[in-house]
């Protein structure tokens, strides 16, 4: 382990911290270049990439569509958070805090800009009517408390345990067991909340199972930091039989490909503006 860490007086940013995303990362707000974004012919233009937050928006819309609802056709382009593409002014325009997902609503007079995936998810779920409990229904405070908890607890999954588990330029003991002990503390939560509920709802199928499976379902199947026999992810066995059953949709199968650009080329898909663009793969 390397010498203990004694911080300075006043923290200075002077050099990358290494790791994989080190180029990117500074301690400043807003655009550093020009990059206008295109916009395509759906009224909802979203700008992605198939990562857990991505995904879950990408889910709710192919969810909405599967019900039928046409006004929810889509145009989801492709934003590499690898080579800065989120700092380019238009983006930042859109999202002045340089994340994945951003969404632009194009259906009214004047474009409604949506930021931060727990904000799209509410937005569209009230907007079209669906996937989330009625003003007033008992359900509704259950699915936004978990709908919350996911925006709260998948940080420490992220960019906690993932850092210092998947991405740091060093493996240190102290956060890869700090942050292993919260997310194994929080499957445990859902897992007792889904002993005996179908879904975290109850029966109801959710905005709320759209997030969270984004996340934990993907860590207990194996595609997220590849991390599921480190953490020990068989133990939590309704978090497991929930994930595979949503899993299972066709509208999530559709919604897991958006914006991916890594893995087989059959779960690939760039750039979505059509329900036809399914019918093959698609790479930059």
């Amino acid at each position: 382990m390397s010498e203990t860490y004694t911080p300075p007086k006043v923290w200075k940013w002077d050099k990358e911290s290494g790791g994989r995303f080190a180029a990117i990362n500074r301690p400043i707000a807003g655009a550093t270049h020009e990059k206008e974004l295109p916009v395509g012919k759906h009224p909802l233009q979203l700008y992605s990439l198939g990562t857990p937050n991505g995904v879950k928006v990408t889910v709710l819309l192919e969810e909405l569509l599967e019900l039928g609802i046409a006004e929810a056709e889509y145009d989801a382009w492709l934003i590499n958070i690898s080579d800065g593409s989120q700092f380019g002014d238009g983006f930042v325009h859109i999202n002045p805090n340089s994340k994945i997902p951003a969404l632009a609503d194009h259906s009214g007079d004047t474009p409604i800009r949506v930021f931060e995936s727990g904000a799209m998810m509410l937005y569209l779920a009230e907007k079209f009517g669906h996937f989330v409990p009625a003003v007033g229904s008992p359900l509704r405070a259950e699915c936004l408390s978990w709908l919350f908890w996911n925006i709260g607890s998948a940080p420490f999954l992220g960019g906690g345990f993932g850092h210092f588990y998947a991405y740091a330029p060093e493996k240190f003991e102290y956060p890869i067991n700090r942050y292993a002990m919260e997310v194994k503390r929080q499957l445990d939560v859902l897992d007792q909340r889904l002993a005996d509920n179908q879904y975290l709802c109850g029966d109801q199928y959710t905005i709320a199972d759209m997030v969270n499976v984004a996340w934990y379902g993907a860590l207990v199947s194996g595609v997220l930091y590849e991390a599921g026999d480190f953490l020990e992810v068989t133990t939590y066995t309704n978090v497991i039989r929930w994930a595979k059953n949503i899993q299972q949709r066709p509208a999530v199968k559709r919604g897991q490909r958006v914006n991916r650009v890594w893995g087989a080329e059959d779960k690939q898909l760039a750039e979505r503006h059509s329900a036809s663009d399914f019918d093959t793969t698609t790479t930059p």
